[in-house]
């Protein structure tokens, strides 16, 4: 998954508002999001390596990864790092002690971010630098490199994300920034050691390529009366509509604490 956009504990009605895009190869075989039955969470499925890279419990509690971009070889012998986010909602730990759990752990893996909730609590995990920390409230974006790094895409999808916020629960804005194909211009390119026509592909939250791209969107609402809702929008090579899955239900807000 390519970009990751949070707002939490910033509009009222909604606590928790998650919009995220997956970009990978087209060859790469993956499974629209569905209940898995061990652990039990919402979410899609790499079927090359068995994991996922976005996930909710049925308590309200979430994670997302991101791979991290840059020069360093990867190592072909790592674990995958899809498998870290249903490793993370199945130990029912407080964030504290999961992102304890992750410095111990990260070094084993290829670069990576993830995003995750405990219910009460976001914190954020960045293995390149060994960084984890809770969050507080606000806006956040998360794409190939460190949380809110200011690459062209997060900055306007983190804008578009703040004014989205006063049309919930309409999904429609949205669904359009997720979508949002423009380039970013040449001079606001990120350099991450890809070639320059790379770079320019990669600038949009939306990436169309024939090997390479956005292969789907979700978006993952959490009202204050703890009403849960789960989007998943899956896209073809052509960046069309391929399918769509919707899921809605009620968690213990005072279990998950999103009010």
């Amino acid at each position: 998954m390519c970009l990751i956009l949070l707002a939490w504990r910033v509009q009222p009605d909604y606590p928790l508002v998650l919009a995220a895009n997956r970009d990978e190869y087209r060859a790469r075989d993956a499974a629209a999001a569905s209940w898995w039955a061990d652990p039990r969470i919402l979410a899609g499925r790499d079927l090359s390596a068995g994991g996922t890279w976005l996930g909710v419990a049925p308590d309200g509690r979430f994670a997302a990864l991101t791979n991290y971009r840059d020069r360093s070889p990867r190592r072909p012998d790592a674990p995958s790092r899809g498998l870290l986010v249903p490793r993370v909602l199945e130990q029912h730990r407080p964030a504290v002690g999961q992102l304890e759990q992750l410095h111990r752990s990260g070094p084993d893996y290829n670069g990576f971010n993830l995003l995750f909730s405990d219910g009460q609590q976001i914190a954020a995990y960045e293995s390149v630098i060994d960084r984890g920390r809770t969050l507080a409230p606000g806006v956040y974006g998360l794409s190939n490199h460190l949380l809110d790094t200011p690459w062209p895409k997060v900055v306007s999808a983190k804008a578009a994300l703040a004014a989205a916020l006063t049309r919930l629960p309409d999904e429609r804005t949205l669904l359009e920034l997720l979508r949002d194909d423009r380039p970013a211009e040449d001079d606001q390119l990120p350099r991450t050691g890809l070639s320059l026509e790379w770079e320019r592909l990669l600038s949009s939250a939306f990436v169309r390529t024939p090997e390479y791209g956005t292969r789907c969107s979700t978006i993952v609402l959490i009202d204050r009366h703890g009403q849960a809702s789960f989007t998943e929008w899956t896209w073809n090579q052509d960046g069309g509509l391929a399918g769509q899955v919707d899921y809605h239900w009620r968690i213990d807000v005072a279990g998950a604490s999103v009010a």
